[in-house]
């Protein structure tokens, strides 16, 4: 080949390589969210692994912390809870008892070995899980925080009271009441995420809250005297109640996976 002919071709191959750099440079580079920019800032220490579910009585107590009963209508029992690769499944169904005839259904909860408590040591907490939830009237799913010494104080990081509306709700805020904000889900049966993240606001005894759903802020609320009160992390597939009545007549299903606890020593 000539070398006129090579050094043509050699000019062409430099322009197009220039050419695809220049692209490159100049398209732009992925953004994170706010939440993936805030979990990479803050050095976290698991304390309840998302792989929690595998070995269940490790991490996990069955019922409610106080209990097999709670404000709807459903009797809690081990037999309503399951467990498979990775999965936590919480079946509810009708049923009844002899001597408490406001058992209407039978289901299941439970709650979590590692406790939440923001103090001057972990200032700052994030606990999050991804849940597949019913949502027709009569079906109260949730995924919350509630004082382990004392109520309150309370943070329900997930919770459907026969709706599509997801209510994140604290108890107490600055004013000592209930602070609430309601989120429209699209289809709660899909798999969503659902965060809270707590940190100590300077050095007084609230905390913010900043609650997320599949990574979008959503609300932020005023913890009032959360500060060294240890809170059970708590999931339950409740019934009736605040949900309306009557519920399904057929069995309910809620599942979850992924969750966790995380702390940070610094904010």
């Amino acid at each position: 080949m000539k070398r006129s002919n090579l050094l043509l071709i050699a000019s062409l191959c430099l322009i197009v390589s220039t050419s695809c750099q220049k692209q490159t440079a100049n398209e732009p580079a992925p953004q994170a969210t706010p939440e993936e920019v805030e979990t990479n800032a803050v050095s976290w220490v698991t304390v309840l692994p998302t792989s929690s579910f595998n070995a269940y009585s490790t991490y996990w107590n069955n019922f409610y912390p106080w209990g097999i009963d709670h404000n709807g209508s459903a009797r809690m029992r081990t037999q309503n809870i399951a467990t498979s690769g990775g999965v936590l499944t919480m079946t509810a169904y009708p049923g009844t008892v002899a001597d408490k005839p406001s058992i209407h259904y039978f289901s299941g909860t439970c709650y979590a070995k590692q406790q939440v408590t923001v103090s001057a040591s972990w200032p700052k907490w994030r606990v999050s899980g991804e849940f597949q939830c019913p949502s027709v009237k009569g079906t109260w799913p949730a995924f919350w925080l509630n004082g382990a010494n004392q109520w309150p104080p309370e943070s329900d990081i997930m919770e459907f009271k026969g709706s599509t509306t997801n209510w994140t709700n604290t108890y107490k805020n600055q004013n000592g009441q209930w602070s609430s904000v309601g989120t429209v889900i699209s289809n709660p049966a899909n798999w969503h995420t659902y965060t809270a993240y707590l940190t100590r606001i300077g050095t007084t005894n609230n905390v913010n809250i900043e609650y997320w759903t599949d990574g979008v802020n959503v609300s932020n609320q005023t913890g009032q005297n959360f500060v060294n009160e240890p809170l059970n992390l708590i999931i339950d597939l409740q019934m009736e109640g605040s949900s309306g009545t009557p519920g399904p007549s057929g069995n309910t299903v809620m599942r979850a996976r992924n969750v966790t606890i995380q702390r940070s020593a610094t904010l």
